[in-house]
């Protein structure tokens, strides 16, 4: 786990908790969107960690909650969007080098 890393617990819709690694908020189209992936994945492993997309929205109740992305061209825009975010960061970390 990264030190410092932004970890926050998700509650899934039959109440099981889980770790994840707050990576970036934007916000897109007057939506704010959320990308996680799972806490506890070491940096040297070899697999792909799965990228988690949430947007920020409202129950019933008028509270925030995040909610996954059912639109498949919604959530196509907003992973498009958050990739170069992590493209722009890789390339200014090396131009720091």
């Amino acid at each position: 786990m990264n030190e410092g890393a932004n970890i926050v617990v998700l509650t899934d819709e039959e109440g099981n908790n889980h770790e994840f690694e707050h990576l970036d908020t934007i916000e897109l189209n007057s939506q704010v969107y959320m990308a996680f992936v799972p806490a506890g994945i070491p940096e040297d492993s070899d697999e792909p960690a799965e990228l988690i997309l949430l947007k920020l929205t409202k129950d019933e109740t008028g509270e925030e909650i995040l909610a996954t992305i059912d639109d498949d061209k919604e959530l196509e825009e907003v992973y498009n969007a958050f990739m170069e975010e992590i493209y722009e960061f890789e390339e200014d970390e090396n131009e720091e080098e």
